[in-house]
C-alpha cells in the first residue's frame, strides 16, 4: 500500500481519537482503532518488533527495519495518540467531574454503533460464536462491576506493572485500559503524571506498557489468523458487557476519601435515567449519543466508500 502526507495526517487524527477514548474510564482505544479500520495493521505491525529486527538492521540497513515495522504507519499513529493525552487529560478530567452525564452519554451512542460495525465482521454464526460472544459479555460485565482499590499506589515498580496489564485492555475493543487502571487503583496518579508533565513517571508506565503490548499484540494476532470469527465474537461480547460501565446514568452506593481529602464516588450501579436523583439532561444526553452513534455510521460509509 503507497501511502502519501495526507493518509499519514489521517492515521495521526486516529491516533488522536483512540488517546482521547484511552483517557476516559470505560472506553477503549481499541474500539476506535477497530472502527476506523486500521485494528489488524496494528496488531500485525506492533508483533513485527521482535529481536530479530537487529540481524535485519545489521544486514540490510535502517530503511530495511523501517519498512518491516511500518514504521511511518506506528509513528503517525503514535503520535496522534501522545498529543490526545497530553492535550486532552486536563479536558476529559474537567468533562468527567463537572459534565459526566454527557459525555457518558455521547461515548454510550459511539460504543454502541461500534458493537453493531464489529458485529457485521463476523462472517459465520454458530453455537460456538454465540457461546463465546456471551461468555466475553459476562466477563466485561462482570469486570464493570468490581469495586476499585481503595488505596491508590504511586510506586515505580507498581506503574510499572500497571502499565503492562492496562495496555492490554487498551487494544482490546470494549475493554477500557483506564478502567483497569482504576481498578488498580493507578488511574489518578497517572492521570496526574499526564496533567503535571510528570515524565519520569510517564515514562516507567510507557516502559511497562510497550512490554505489555509487545508481548499481547503477538497473541492477538494468532488469534486473527486462526480464530477471526470467534475472536470478533468475543470482542462484540466484551463490548456488549462494557456498555454497563459507560451507562450515563449511576447511583453512587459508596463514597471515599481520594488522596486530596475529596469525596468521590468509589461503588455504583447503572439506573434508569427517570430514577436519577440529580438534573437527567435527558434531552441533551439523548441528542450526544445520537451524534456519537451517527458518528460511526459516518465513518463507516466513507470507509466503504473509499475502497469502492
Amino acid at each position: 500500500m503507497v501511502r502519501v502526507l495526507k493518509d499519514y495526517l489521517i492515521i495521526g487524527l486516529k491516533g488522536m481519537a483512540m488517546g482521547a477514548a484511552d483517557v476516559v474510564p470505560g472506553v477503549s482505544g481499541g474500539t476506535i482503532a477497530f472502527i476506523s479500520g486500521i485494528y489488524e495493521e496494528l496488531l500485525t505491525s506492533i508483533s513485527n518488533i521482535n529481536f530479530s529486527l537487529f540481524k535485519t538492521l545489521k544486514s540490510d540497513g535502517f530503511k530495511a527495519v523501517w519498512k518491516l515495522l511500518n514504521g511511518n504507519f506506528l509513528i503517525s499513529l503514535f503520535i496522534g495518540i501522545f498529543i490526545s493525552i497530553l492535550s486532552l487529560a486536563k479536558v476529559i478530567k474537567y468533562l468527567l467531574e463537572n459534565h459526566s452525564i454527557l459525555l457518558w452519554s455521547f461515548f454510550f451512542g459511539l460504543v454502541l454503533a461500534s458493537l453493531i460495525y464489529i458485529a457485521k465482521q463476523i462472517t459465520k454464526w454458530d453455537f460456538i460464536s454465540f457461546f463465546v460472544l456471551i461468555l466475553g459479555a459476562i466477563l466485561a460485565y462482570y469486570i464493570t462491576t468490581l469495586n476499585p482499590l481503595i488505596s491508590e499506589n504511586s510506586s515505580p515498580g507498581f506503574l510499572f506493572l500497571a502499565g503492562a496489564i492496562a495496555i492490554c485492555a487498551m487494544i482490546l475493543p470494549g475493554i477500557s485500559g483506564s478502567f483497569i487502571l482504576v481498578l488498580l487503583g493507578a488511574y489518578k496518579p497517572v492521570l496526574d503524571a499526564v496533567s503535571s508533565k510528570d515524565f519520569k513517571t510517564i515514562l516507567i508506565f510507557m516502559a511497562g506498557a510497550v512490554i505489555g503490548l509487545l508481548t499481547f499484540s503477538r497473541v492477538l494476532k494468532w488469534l486473527f489468523k486462526h480464530y477471526k470469527n470467534l475472536t470478533l465474537a468475543a470482542l462484540t461480547g466484551f463490548i456488549i458487557g462494557s456498555l454497563n460501565k459507560i451507562w450515563p446514568w449511576k447511583e453512587t452506593l459508596t463514597w471515599r476519601i481520594n488522596s486530596q481529602g475529596i469525596k468521590t464516588p468509589f461503588n455504583q450501579e447503572s439506573i434508569s435515567p427517570f430514577s436519577y436523583s440529580d438534573e437527567s439532561h435527558l434531552m441533551m444526553a439523548s441528542a450526544l449519543a445520537f451524534f456519537g452513534f451517527s458518528l460511526i455510521l459516518l465513518m463507516e460509509y466513507f470507509a466503504k466508500k473509499k475502497y469502492k
